[in-house]
């Protein structure tokens, strides 16, 4: 296991780079501690993928260095890394039995054979197999292939660390949700230092104790499922994490105060300063933005009220899905009652402490 460091790291695939679009992947120094779990979470092409190869030793980065426990291993192959990695489709032997492909990395490595089948009858029983150990890996289904690809993975202790290139993509949903539940559980266990690549919030934020999303090759955050839930430092984060995402509602400033379509939102001085600061010109793009789940219906007199019209309602079994217009804007709330119909005006409230300012998508106040 090992504390990884990427400093100033960056990586173009064509030469010459000289803005932000030609990188894949953008400056950044990021540091990953030994034993963490973390999640690389973002959509297709944002750049984990590169990021992990770059980390693996499969890309060398055309900026930066990487570092493991302070030993620079940018220029060192990937079979010198000392890492696992496990991909998105099996990568296993299938005319070796189940036992002979947890074991291959350990007997390739000289272990004695008691020690072999010690660890890897560990590893089969917590990952479900230990039933199919003397059965051939070509007999089996698709997903228990991939248990066995993870078992490759975990099987070896002395790993810095563990790398996975969206390796449930291939199981059913019921059996990912228990695989992502027993992975956690490994982690625990043995303490190895897990990187998980994947474009499933749901994925990332029940695997990892810290998440790192990513857009554009930008690392925007890096935190914990409530932090990006309840502090989102950029709108993607806000947009891209939830269901649905947040509310980003176009605003500006006006008269110590924040218009947002054709309604005025009191906010508080500090408030004010902050955008100010964060607000260098008139081309300065201001956004509101608040999660459906804190979203309120309210009585007209209650201060801070904004008249809205419901345009849709739909029961979800625990809570009403409810959408609102507020001027040119729409707005989804997430309600545990809901008293109006569709059609009807009503008046909304956005709390204080769950309304988020930001500037040029940067979270400000």
């Amino acid at each position: 296991m090992a504390r990884i460091e990427l400093v100033d790291l960056a990586h173009a695939y064509r030469p010459n780079p000289s803005q932000p679009s030609d990188y894949a992947l953008r400056p950044m120094s990021k540091t990953w501690d030994d034993g963490g779990a973390y999640a690389l979470l973002g959509p297709s092409g944002c750049g984990k993928t590169t990021l992990l190869n770059i980390i693996s030793g499969l890309v060398r980065p055309s900026h930066g260095r990487v570092l493991f426990d302070g030993k620079d291993v940018t220029d060192l192959p990937t079979e010198a890394r000392n890492i696992a990695q496990v991909f998105q489709f099996p990568v296993i032997y299938d005319t070796m039995t189940v036992f002979d492909n947890l074991a291959f990395p350990l007997r390739n490595r000289g272990w004695k054979e008691a020690e072999t089948r010690k660890r890897v009858e560990q590893v089969a029983e917590m990952l479900e197999l230990s039933g199919d150990l003397k059965h051939r890996a070509s007999g089996l289904a698709v997903d228990a292939k991939q248990k066995i690809s993870l078992g490759r993975g975990l099987v070896r202790p002395d790993v810095a660390a563990v790398l996975f290139d969206e390796p449930l993509t291939v199981i059913d949903p019921h059996l990912k949700w228990l695989l992502r539940r027993k992975l956690k559980e490994i982690h625990h266990e043995l303490k190895l230092s897990l990187i998980y690549v994947t474009h499933d919030q749901v994925e990332a934020l029940t695997f990892a104790d810290q998440v790192v999303v990513m857009t554009q090759g930008e690392v925007v955050q890096t935190g914990s499922a409530q932090a990006l839930f309840e502090e989102p430092e950029h709108t993607f984060v806000g947009y891209f994490i939830g269901n649905p995402g947040m509310n980003l509602l176009s605003c500006t400033v006006q008269d110590g105060g924040v218009n947002v379509g054709n309604s005025r939102f009191a906010v508080t001085d500090t408030a004010l300063a902050s955008i100010a600061r964060a607000s260098g010109g008139a081309s300065d793009k201001l956004t509101l933005g608040i999660r459906p789940e804190f979203v309120e219906v309210c009585d007209a007199q209650q201060p801070g009220a904004l008249p809205a019209q419901a345009v849709s309602l739909k029961n979800m079994g625990t809570h009403f899905l409810a959408e609102f217009k507020l001027g040119e804007h729409h707005v989804a709330a997430k309600l545990h009652v809901a008293n109006f119909s569709v059609g009807s005006d009503v008046h909304l409230l956005f709390p204080a402490q769950r309304t988020l300012f930001y500037v040029n998508d940067k979270r400000v106040a």
